[in-house]
């Protein structure tokens, strides 16, 4: 299994292939709309802006698992995040991402690069840094900022 295999749905039930970023750095977050860490979502958008023209691609899983920190439903979600935090960059439909239920995408993500205790995803806004060719190449913690991570996109993208 390859990163470039898997999919996932919009917000508004659309197919979205993984195959189609084949070329593009991609960056996988899980996000919440309720959580102390949200005002991430301004500094990924800082992110889309500056690097989406040369080839990076972020996807934003909102998930509901952590303290139940993502309520909403999947539009009033996708609205909130457009509203409140001006998010352009694409998102997904409301997944889990650990357990019975784990969203594939996150499945493989994990299984390549496992966390520090273990491979479960342990709050909101872990990120997962793809490279063109599919390979994950860095998992981050959620209190990693975007900005951080800047370097390492800036790399890929070469």
């Amino acid at each position: 299994m390859n990163f470039h295999d898997l999919e996932v749905n919009t917000p508004a039930g659309k197919t979205l292939k993984m195959s189609d970023l084949d070329g593009k750095v991609v960056l996988v977050v899980n996000t919440a709309t309720k959580c102390g860490l949200t005002p991430q979502f301004t500094g990924l958008e800082e992110l889309h802006q500056k690097y989406k023209d040369q080839g990076l691609v972020i996807l934003g899983f909102p998930c509901n698992q952590f303290a139940g920190q993502e309520p909403l439903s999947n539009d009033k979600m996708e609205e909130a995040c457009q509203i409140n935090h001006g998010v352009t960059f694409q998102l997904t439909e409301k997944v889990d991402v650990n357990g019975e239920d784990t969203h594939p995408v996150f499945g493989y993500l994990k299984g390549e690069l496992g966390g520090l205790l273990g491979d479960n995803i342990k709050w909101n806004f872990t990120k997962f840094l793809v490279d063109k060719n599919g390979k994950p190449v860095k998992r981050y913690a959620p209190t990693t900022k975007p900005n951080k991570i800047d370097k390492d996109i800036a790399k890929l993208l070469k």
